[in-house]
């Protein structure tokens, strides 16, 4: 047998395999200690290395004398990629985006407070959902 399967990679010495295309295929496991979290918001940064995102949650703690409103954020889990990782996300994201708007309609963000229709996501807040 002249064709070899090697961690999904199809090879063969014949010359005119070499021109056809090889395939990969990729086995998603998720291990014992898998964890889920929901985030309503990220923070993050970049180095020359690598792209950092915290993925965070907010939640109303109480109201100081001034009536300022005090808000607890808890860091769920950082994410730490590459830069070509980011941008695949990038990519990545862009498309299910795109997905969910030609099969939902377009995302839009709430208007607390205000009786008007809600507009089109275009920017973040640094404090989501609590002003």
């Amino acid at each position: 047998m002249d064709k070899e399967k090697n961690e999904g990679v199809v090879m063969s010495d014949k010359p005119e395999d070499a021109k056809k295309k090889k395939t990969v295929r990729i086995e998603l496991h998720k291990p014992e200690d898998f964890k889920q979290v929901y985030s309503i918001g990220a923070v993050g940064g970049h180095s020359p290395y690598d792209f950092r995102i915290g993925f965070y949650n907010d939640m109303p703690m109480a109201t100081d004398k001034s009536g300022e409103q005090i808000i607890q954020r808890r860091l769920e889990t950082e994410v730490i990629m590459s830069p070509l990782a980011a941008v695949e996300l990038v990519r990545w994201l862009n498309q299910h985006i795109q997905n969910y708007e030609a099969a939902f309609g377009p995302i839009t963000k709430p208007q607390v407070g205000v009786k008007k229709k809600p507009e089109a996501v275009q920017d973040s807040t640094e404090i989501q959902g609590y002003m």
